[in-house]
């Protein structure tokens, strides 16, 4: 595996939105894991295609060890609830902002083998489905915040 580099900032390439996978080969499968490695070693829950600079529609979620998510072309198909709390993002390195997201999801999406696979979300892990599948469409979590943090 290989750790990829975090794209930051304003990068016009965060603010694209990505294409869907169409056939799941061998260097999708390679951009996953690469990306759950380099999600690992930034400390982050989540990590979403545009932010290592690919405008696919992959992410990978782990909120704690042994509940991990290797997903493509992730959709949010139902949401109920609300939590607000503070967020903040890999590709926006000492910021965050207080979120409004749901407090449940279930998102739809394909996994390495292309099965379709279904998960339910709720707490962190749905705030985390939702954030990173924001990034697919170009949207970063500032847009959604309600105010944002003073720096540290």
């Amino acid at each position: 595996m290989a750790k990829r580099k975090i794209v930051t900032g304003n990068d016009p390439v965060l603010r694209k939105v990505c294409r869907p996978v169409d056939k799941i080969t061998p260097r999708i499968r390679q951009l996953l894991a690469d990306m759950l490695d380099t999600m690992r070693d930034a400390d982050g829950v989540g990590l979403a295609g545009p932010q290592v600079g690919v405008l696919r529609r992959v992410i990978v979620v782990e909120t704690e060890p042994g509940q991990t998510y290797m997903l493509i072309n992730p959709e949010i198909t139902e949401s109920s609830g609300e939590q607000v709390g503070d967020e903040g993002c890999l590709s926006l390195p000492g910021e965050s902002g207080c979120v409004r997201r749901p407090m449940k999801v279930k998102v739809r999406a394909l996994d390495t083998d292309g099965k379709e696979v279904e998960i339910e979300g709720e707490g962190l892990l749905a705030r985390a489905f939702c954030h990173e599948i924001d990034h697919l469409d170009g949207i970063l979590y500032p847009d959604r915040a309600e105010y944002m943090n003073e720096k540290a």
